[in-house]
């Protein structure tokens, strides 16, 4: 189990390595807004596709699966670093549901963001444990950051 533990570990630090630097210059890949947009809500739709999975163990809709619940935490961990080079310049308009207060608030914005990638770090630690009980706080933590960044910078 230790060594199953250390070896998820090393694929998730890997990953979050890869990403991590897939991450940095993105903004420079933006040809056009509507790439910016595309990049952007591909990454969050991943994201909440991983959390979504760990949710629905957490809430009982799923059944428990102590590795499961680690490896999707550790992928929605990595994907939430992703989306906020593609916050640029342009891409306010066109497919999107970002408000206008992303732009105008871009500290606020920075904020939430930041706060959100704490969460998912949270999650990622307790779905490591290998527990229902310490899992449960860090899912309901984590969606409240979802949540308050829908409430405020989502259409």
């Amino acid at each position: 189990m230790k060594q199953q533990h250390s070896a998820l570990a090393c694929y998730a630090a890997t990953l979050l390595l890869g990403i991590t630097s897939l991450a940095m210059p993105a903004h420079a890949q933006f040809a056009k807004p509507e790439d910016a947009i595309k990049y952007r809500k591909g990454a969050l739709t991943v994201m909440g596709a991983h959390f979504g999975r760990v949710a629905a163990m957490a809430s009982g809709r799923a059944p428990y699966d102590a590795k499961a619940a680690a490896d999707n935490a550790a992928i929605a961990e990595a994907m939430s670093k992703l989306p906020w080079a593609a916050f640029t310049e342009g891409s306010d308009k066109g497919d999107t549901k970002a408000k206008p207060e992303i732009w105008s608030d871009k500290a606020r914005f920075a904020e939430a963001a930041e706060k959100m990638q704490a969460e998912m770090t949270k999650l990622s630690v307790a779905a490591r444990v290998g527990t229902l009980d310490a899992l449960k706080p860090a899912v309901s933590s984590a969606a409240g950051t979802c949540k308050n960044c829908h409430d405020n910078f989502r259409q």
